[in-house]
C-alpha cells in the first residue's frame, strides 16, 4: 500500500509537470504515436476487411495473416526494425511495429461486422432496387459499423498499452518512467508509469464503448419504455387478432344438424 501512496505523490510532485521529460509532453508523445499507426493502420485493413466480408472471398488467408501478426513479439519486431532500417529511422520502425500491431483487429472488425448480417437483409435491399455500391454504403456499412468500431476499440487499447516500449528507443511516451525507474530500482516511479498508462486505456475504452453502443443502428436497438411499449402493441395486437380469427373460425363453421 506505501507503495501505491509513493507512486501517487510521484505523479503529483510539480517536478513531473515540468522540464523535458513532463507528464503532458510524454503523454502527448504517447497519444500521437497511438494516433497515426491506429488511423494508418485503418487506411490499411478497413478497406481490405470490407472486401472481404463484401464478396465473401479471402477470409482464410486474413485469419492466417492476423493470427501470424498477433504471434510477432512486438519488442523484438522493433529493435530487429531499428537494426534493419538504422538508427536514423528510429521512429519509423516504431510505427511500423505499432501498425502490424493494429491491423488483426481492425481487420477482423471490418470483415466480420459485414459477415454477421443477415443475408435476407441484403436480398431485400436488392429487391428495393438498390445497386450494389447503395447496399454496401447504405445497408452493410451501417449493420457492420458496431462490430468494426468493437475492432478499432480493442486496436486501441493493444497500440495504447505496447507504446510504451517507445521509449526504449528514446521515442519518449509514458512508457519514459518505467523504463528511466527499472534501472534505478525507481519502483514508486514504474508503478506510476503503469498506473497512468492504465487510466488512460481505461478512458479510451470508456469513450469507445460509448461509440460503439451509439453505432448500433436505431432500429436494432432494444430497451427502453418506448420499445416495450411497442412489443406490447404488438403483443395486445396479435393476441387480439389471434382471437377475431378464432372467432371467426367458430362463427363460420356449419351449424350441428338437430334430429
Amino acid at each position: 500500500m506505501n507503495l501505491f501512496v509513493e507512486a501517487f505523490a510521484w505523479i503529483l510532485a510539480p517536478a513531473q509537470w515540468t522540464g523535458t521529460y513532463a507528464l503532458p509532453k510524454l503523454l502527448g508523445e504517447h497519444l500521437a504515436l497511438t494516433a497515426i499507426s491506429v488511423l494508418i493502420a485503418a487506411a490499411i485493413a478497413i478497406p481490405i476487411g470490407w472486401l472481404i466480408g463484401h464478396t465473401g472471398r479471402g477470409r482464410e488467408v486474413a485469419v492466417a495473416v492476423s493470427g501470424a501478426a498477433r504471434a510477432i513479439p512486438s519488442f523484438g519486431l522493433m529493435v530487429l526494425l531499428v537494426l534493419l532500417l538504422g538508427v536514423l529511422r528510429i521512429p519509423e520502425a516504431a510505427i511500423i511495429t505499432f501498425v502490424l500491431l493494429a491491423i488483426p483487429s481492425l481487420l477482423a472488425g471490418a470483415y466480420t461486422g459485414l459477415e454477421a448480417i443477415d443475408r435476407r437483409t441484403l436480398d431485400a435491399a436488392k429487391a428495393m432496387g438498390m445497386t450494389g455500391w447503395q447496399v454496401f454504403w447504405k445497408v452493410e456499412v451501417p449493420l457492420g459499423l458496431p462490430l468494426l468500431v468493437g475492432g478499432i476499440r480493442s486496436a486501441l487499447l493493444q497500440v495504447i498499452a505496447t507504446v510504451t516500449i517507445a521509449a526504449y528507443v528514446n521515442l519518449g511516451g509514458l512508457g519514459w518512467p518505467i523504463i528511466q525507474g527499472i534501472p534505478l530500482r525507481r519502483f514508486d516511479q514504474v508503478l506510476a508509469g503503469a498506473i497512468i498508462v492504465a487510466v488512460l486505456a481505461l478512458i479510451v475504452d470508456l469513450l469507445l464503448a460509448t461509440a460503439q453502443r451509439a453505432a448500433v443502428p436505431a432500429g436494432l436497438r432494444g430497451g427502453g419504455p418506448r420499445a416495450d411499449g411497442k412489443r406490447s402493441s404488438r403483443n395486445a395486437a396479435s393476441r387480439s387478432a389471434s382471437a377475431t380469427a378464432s372467432a371467426t373460425a367458430t362463427a363460420s363453421e356449419p351449424a350441428p344438424a338437430t334430429a
